[in-house]
Formats: C-alpha cells, sequence, structure tokens
C-alpha cells in the first residue's frame, strides 16, 4: 500500500479514504492519531493490525462538535458540563458509560464505557466533519514505540500500513492528553495525567480529583490507553538519571562508557554544557526547569537516537508533582522504570 500525505487543500480525498474503510493518520495538539471510522470494525480492526496494538487496549474516540457527544454515549453526567465548556477542543479525554451494543468490542476493548474527546486542530476537526464519522484515533506509531510529534515519525513507523498521514507540522504540546473516568460522577478519576492538570480539573469542579493508582491484572481491560502495556520506549534502553548534580551525571556516564556502551543524553541544556565533552550523541529538552518545553521535545528526542550508534540513552528526570507528573509518567514508562 502507497501512503499518501495530505494537507488543508486536499483533506477531501482523505476523508474519502475514512468513508472507505482505510486508516488515515492526523495531528492533534498533542500527538498524531491514527484515524479510522469508529463506527466501522472492520476499519478499527486495521488499526490494531498496523500498530501491532494489543486488542484489550481500548480507543479514544474524536469528534469535532459537542452535539455528537449525545448519540455516541449512554448519558452525559452533570459533572461533564464544565469539563466540556472549560476544556474542549483541547487535551482532555472523558470516560462516559457506552451506549449498549453501539460501538464494536474493538473500540471500547469489551468494556461498558468509552473514551472521547475533541482535538484542538483545526486540520483534523474538519476531517472529522468531512467524512461525517467519529474517529478513532490511537497514536499513530508502531505500538510500544514513542508516540510521533510529526508527519515524518508517523511515516517512519507505518509507511506502507497506512492509507495516508494529512501533515499538520510538529505537535504542540507534545504528550498525549489527560484522561478523566467519568463513569462514577461522584468520584472522578484520573487514568492517564496529561497537559490538564489535577489542580486544572479541581479548579473546575471545584472538587478533588484523585489519580486511579490501581495495578491492571494480567486478565483485566485497562479503561485508557497507556495503562498496561510497555509504552513510549525507543529502541535502545533508556536510564533515568534524577536531577542536575554533574557529579552524578558523570558517575553515570563512566559507569556506562566502562561497560562498552555509546551513550546518547536526553536532557536540558544545563546538563548538555557540562556532559557533551564527554558524550558524543545529546538532545536537549531545553531549558532547565521548563517542563512544557521538555513534554513538547520527549518524543521527538526517544527518536532522534535511533539514527545515531547510540546503545544506551541517559535521561533527565525529575521530582514528580502536579505540572510534571504527565512528563515523568511517560519518560517513566519508557525507561520501564529504570534509575541509575
Amino acid at each position: 500500500m502507497e501512503t499518501s500525505f495530505f494537507k488543508e487543500n486536499n483533506l477531501s480525498e482523505a476523508a474519502k479514504l475514512i468513508q472507505a474503510g482505510e486508516l488515515v493518520a492526523f495531528p492533534t495538539e498533542t500527538v498524531y492519531g491514527l484515524g479510522a471510522d469508529a463506527l466501522n470494525e472492520e476499519a478499527v480492526k486495521k488499526v490494531y493490525a498496523a500498530k501491532g496494538r494489543p486488542s484489550d487496549n481500548p480507543l479514544i474516540v474524536h469528534i469535532a462538535r459537542r452535539e455528537e457527544l449525545e448519540s455516541l454515549v449512554a448519558e452525559i453526567p452533570a459533572i461533564a458540563e464544565p469539563l466540556i465548556k472549560k476544556f474542549w477542543p483541547g487535551p482532555l479525554t472523558l470516560i462516559f458509560k457506552a451506549k449498549p451494543g453501539f460501538f464494536s468490542t474493538s473500540v471500547t476493548a469489551g468494556l461498558e464505557s468509552v473514551a472521547i474527546r475533541m482535538p484542538d486542530n483545526s486540520l483534523t476537526l474538519k476531517l472529522i466533519q468531512l467524512a461525517e464519522r467519529p474517529l478513532v484515533g490511537p497514536s499513530a506509531n508502531t505500538s510500544g514505540r514513542p508516540s510521533p510529534t510529526s508527519a515524518e515519525h508517523v511515516y517512519h513507523d507505518l509507511e506502507g500500513k497506512i492509507a495516508g498521514i494529512i501533515d499538520g507540522g510538529a505537535t504542540g504540546i507534545g504528550l498525549e492528553s489527560t484522561v478523566l473516568d467519568l463513569t462514577s460522577p461522584e468520584n472522578p478519576l484520573i487514568l492517564r495525567p496529561g497537559a490538564i492538570t489535577q489542580q486544572d480539573l479541581k479548579e473546575v469542579l471545584g472538587k478533588d480529583v484523585t489519580y486511579d493508582h490501581h495495578l491492571i491484572g494480567k486478565e483485566e481491560a485497562p479503561k485508557a490507553p497507556g495503562m498496561k502495556y510497555t509504552h513510549y520506549a525507543p529502541e535502545e534502553p533508556v536510564i533515568l538519571v534524577k536531577g542536575t548534580d554533574y557529579n552524578l551525571w558523570r558517575k553515570a556516564i563512566t559507569h556506562y562508557l566502562e561497560q562498552g556502551e555509546t551513550i546518547g543524553i536526553l536532557a536540558n541544556e544545563e546538563i548538555i554544557s557540562k556532559v557533551k565533552s564527554e558524550v558524543e550523541d545529546v538532545f536537549s529538552l531545553g531549558l532547565k526547569a521548563n517542563v512544557n518545553e521538555a513534554s513538547h521535545s520527549l518524543y521527538a528526542g526517544l527518536r532522534f537516537f535511533e539514527k545515531t550508534k547510540v546503545t544506551l540513552i541517559l535521561a533527565e528526570a525529575c521530582e514528580i508533582n502536579d505540572n510534571t507528573r504527565a512528563y515523568m509518567n511517560r519518560l517513566e514508562k519508557s525507561a520501564g522504570g529504570k534509575y541509575f
């Protein structure tokens, strides 16, 4: 299969591919999504095949208008309304009780819930409107790898496996959406951290919102992507180094060089300025203490080293708080929780 590129001037062609049951990757404010008609079970199955994605990992459904929501879910709890008004379109996925029998189990992973979001990207909103279909949209990458934040990343992973890619340039946020479970409205749970923080949600709802920390069992289907399986991992092993203490970084570099590793450094400018004489391949996450810049660059950085001779990546970790939780969630998963 030839994978074509699309821009704004030929979005109608991409929409026709969606209607025909084909896969088209689209840009969002978070990462690129792999689009398919959410109401076409065979098309949705192609998403799992193209990505190599486990079938018990549910998909997020993307819509372009608030009015579409009523037809897709069993009920819209009152708690959802202020969240929708404040954060849609934007990087917030809401989980509702699913309308029985409406979506195939390929979308819901057999759960009685469905995840919905409205992306903040004009190209993708227009695509959904032209296709006249809600779209599933997991990250447009091979399952388990760093998510794509450019059309080039998508092409690298899925060339020949999907019909098209809408090139919207680099994504803005760079990390996947916050996922909030509203199936028990009295106890909303954050299933995946993102750019919309716990404090952001609390300010809108006027009540505390907690994280779901329970471990997903081997036979249990996760309610949201990113909860169960290996995610965000590049080809090279990642080891985390906490903080900016140069002595600790130098100790880590010396340790792995003595083991015969070729090291890459993924860190802020201050750390890189201190270690670049000892390590050839480095990727900057931006200025020190700028977590938004680091989040925006994280996946591109993890992918960067695949074009080098690096055999091990040392990546900068930081203290976890409300603002850094999403960044550290993705980084720790990419490293399998391994620290120096």
